[in-house]
């Protein structure tokens, strides 16, 4: 674990290795039939997935060694437990663990503090909100709520996130190169644990249909609140165009779902 830390101190993450699928399956192939060395292979080359997901608690203050090696061990017990009988990529596995290892990290080590200037913002924030919503009867978007009180859009999502936390299923935590990591971070429910697993399945399969421009207005749409005609403007198409891609997208992922249900 030391090791890894070390190597890591000012380290470009671009720099580590990335395992492909087909190779992650051999190694651990390897690794389940006692070859240690196709441990320390499969850790090394995941390394970049736990920087990616502890910079998202990079404002709780703690210290980025300290976060790594704690996902780390979240790492490593995913690497102990997965099962190449589940039939999914190991990063869509590991995810969950990782972040559960941080969060019971934080929940047990250090209460979470947000400053007093983030809190008057964030309450200056759904005060706008239900301002703007109450005037034109729409939920605004965060750039319009940004443009009202005069703040940049990324201290308005900075203040939010201090005090809430709001996830998306659509907000990708990690990317490999070939297909996102979606944060579908377990959600405690009535439903047997087994049932949420295989929903969580379904879902993250029917995002992996959708192509990376349905995909792209998907997130801008619904996890960014931007309009239809904001979509269109940054990718170059038309307000009907996002609006059939849109409802395509819709459509598609909710025919997956009903295959499962």
């Amino acid at each position: 674990m030391a090791r890894f830390k070390v190597d890591l101190c000012g380290v470009d993450t671009k720099a580590l290795p990335v395992l492909k699928n087909e190779d992650m399956r051999i190694l651990f192939k390897r690794y389940q039939a006692g070859d240690q060395t196709a441990r320390e292979t499969i850790i090394g080359g995941n390394l970049r997935l736990v920087l990616s997901i502890i910079q998202r608690f990079q404002h709780r203050g703690e210290s980025g060694d300290d976060l790594f090696q704690v996902g780390c061990i979240g790492l490593i017990k995913a690497i102990d437990n997965f099962d190449l009988k589940h039939n999914v990529k190991f990063s869509t596995y590991a995810v969950p663990m990782i972040l559960g290892e941080v969060r019971r990290h934080f929940r047990d080590h250090q209460p979470i503090r947000v400053s007093r200037s983030i809190k008057d913002l964030a309450y200056q924030i759904m005060k706008t909100r239900e301002k703007l919503m109450n005037e034109r009867h729409v939920e605004p978007t965060l750039k319009e709520v940004s443009e009202v009180l005069g703040v940049k859009l990324v201290d308005v999502v900075f203040a939010l996130d201090a005090i809430q936390e709001p996830m998306s299923l659509f907000d990708p935590i990690y990317d490999d190169g070939s297909d996102p990591v979606l944060l579908m971070d377990q959600v405690t429910s009535d439903k047997e644990p087994e049932t949420d697993w295989v929903m969580n399945l379904a879902l993250k399969q029917s995002l992996d249909g959708l192509n990376k421009r349905e995909f792209f207005i998907l997130n801008k749409r619904y996890y960014e609140g931007l309009t239809q005609s904001e979509v269109a403007d940054e990718i170059g198409i038309s307000q009907a165009q996002v609006s059939r891609l849109e409802k395509q997208a819709l459509k598609a992922m909710k025919q997956k779902m009903k295959e499962v249900e």
